[in-house]
């Protein structure tokens, strides 16, 4: 790391009362304040090999070409912009002491990253995870959680949030309410459908009639979005899994076993409820029907045991 005994004065002085401002006035974190030394400090070790001394001297084309010299010491996209909002900070700190005309780095962006592919979990690992017997009421409630995510590829706040008038288990089907307050309605399969029984047999040991949620803690009120990623972690922790598993590992994993085995991406798309109208224009004339002939066909915990699949009726149009 460069310091600030190794630096001119003219830069050394800025970036010293600039530290000093994030920990006294700002009360940023020693962890955080570290960041930003190493941030800055990098930038000012280029600034001295651009033969600049001074913070006022660089410009917008200075900090686009450093930016294209962290491009290419390999840095990601969401690291160069890490740096450039430091930049930015310690400039507009440099404007209200008066030692600077401007803020160079406000109007630079940094590249794009490749997207990074959501982690998924094998079949075989998802039937472990769910093949596990529950030990206690409490575990009965966490497996048809876990069941349900996976079966039906919720998000953690659409499960969370769920009440059972949102169940239709004879129906194998469930009405969400995912992002922006749209509903969809999604298909549960017989495995999920099972383990919500099981829960729903004993969930009147915690909580009375007058709670509408489907997922209750052991004190009796709704369940938070906290405690069910805890004990999804937890359980992958009894079942051995190899990664730590999360909410949406679960989702990512439905999605991908899906279109692994259907290769209908359209009708995935539907199933989760994508949010951006943009992307999921297309998909919004696809009829239930056929969404949930995909699923019965697809998804590998959807069948039921004896390998029929009973007819389902469509949603009514009115939403009741």
């Amino acid at each position: 790391m460069v310091t600030a005994q190794t630096l001119p004065e003219t830069l050394a002085a800025p970036l010293a009362g600039f530290f000093r401002y994030l920990a006294s006035e700002k009360r940023y974190s020693p962890r955080t304040c570290e960041h930003y030394q190493r941030d800055l400090g990098r930038l000012a070790a280029w600034l001295e090999q651009q033969q600049l001394t001074a913070w006022a001297d660089l410009s917008i084309h200075h900090v686009r070409r450093y930016v294209a010299n962290l491009s290419r010491g390999g840095l990601s996209g969401q690291s160069i912009a890490r740096h450039l909002s430091a930049i930015r900070r310690f400039y507009d700190f440099l404007l209200r002491e008066g030692m600077a005309r401007d803020n160079p780095a406000l109007d630079v962006r940094a590249p794009k990253s490749g997207r990074r592919l959501p982690k998924v979990a094998d079949v075989d690992q998802i039937q472990q995870l769910l093949d596990a017997p529950p030990e206690d009421p409490l575990e009965i409630r966490d497996l048809a959680m876990f069941e349900l995510m996976y079966s039906s590829g919720l998000r953690l706040a659409e499960l969370a949030s769920l009440d059972l008038s949102a169940l239709d288990l004879s129906g194998r089907e469930v009405r969400v309410l995912g992002k922006g307050s749209k509903e969809r309605l999604v298909p549960i399969g017989g495995k999920a459908v099972d383990a919500l029984k099981r829960w729903l047999a004993v969930r009147g040991q915690y909580t009375g009639e007058a709670e509408p949620a489907v997922f209750v803690s052991q004190r009796g009120g709704r369940l938070s979005r906290r405690s069910i990623q805890d004990r999804l972690a937890r359980w992958g922790l009894r079942t051995g899994a190899d990664q730590r598993l999360h909410p949406h590992l679960l989702r990512h994993s439905f999605a991908s076993h899906m279109l692994e085995s259907s290769g209908d991406l359209r009708a995935v798309q539907e199933l989760l409820g994508h949010a951006d109208i943009a992307t999921t224009q297309v998909y919004t004339h696809l009829d239930f029907q056929h969404l949930a002939r995909v699923y019965d066909r697809s998804h590998p915990r959807a069948r039921r045991r004896s390998g029929t699949i009973e007819p389902r009726k469509s949603p009514d149009p009115k939403g009741h």
